[in-house]
């Protein structure tokens, strides 16, 4: 699964910062990137997520990513801060938190907090987009934030309710 992440985030990359109108050219530049896949696996990331293909002002089209209505020239770089670009929200229920995530980026972002090893962060369960939290007895919600905030700043900004 760890591989699948990284080509994720690495299409999620490559369509930032290239004008990238086909899966033909996407694949080439993956394999440029050192990831070897199929069409098919190609299109179903694409799917997942949810990049959709926008005319350009040369009369062509480009894929751009969800909530993003520029051209590539105009995109903010939503994704380029991983850790945190790939959160898109935290929300606390006793012990535990809910993160939710871009879809692919839940298992890279579970591994970022479970290799820090903060003592306040017992764990963590991820799926393709949702991440469990469970942090250690007696450790307040304002205490995991701290935690997190040293290797994720802006965590405090995803926090819900």
């Amino acid at each position: 699964m760890k591989i699948k992440t990284q080509r994720i985030i690495t299409i999620v990359q490559l369509i930032e910062n290239n004008r990238v109108g086909s899966q033909e050219e996407l694949l080439t530049l993956l394999e440029g990137a050192g990831f070897k896949t199929t069409q098919a696996t190609l299109s179903r990331d694409l799917k997942a997520l949810k990049v959709a293909k926008q005319p350009d002002q040369d009369g062509g089209y480009v894929y751009v990513l969800p909530d993003t209505q520029s051209s590539p020239e105009e995109m903010d770089g939503s994704y380029g801060d991983f850790p945190l670009s790939g959160i898109l929200s935290m929300e606390f229920s006793g012990n535990m938190a809910v993160i939710k995530t871009r879809p692919g980026f839940a298992n890279g972002i579970a591994s970022v907090i479970d290799s820090h090893g903060a003592f306040e962060i017992l764990g963590t369960i991820a799926g393709d987009d949702t991440i469990l939290l469970i942090n250690r007895d007696s450790i307040s919600r304002n205490d995991v934030l701290t935690a997190l905030s040293l290797f994720i700043p802006g965590i405090r900004d995803k926090v819900v309710g």
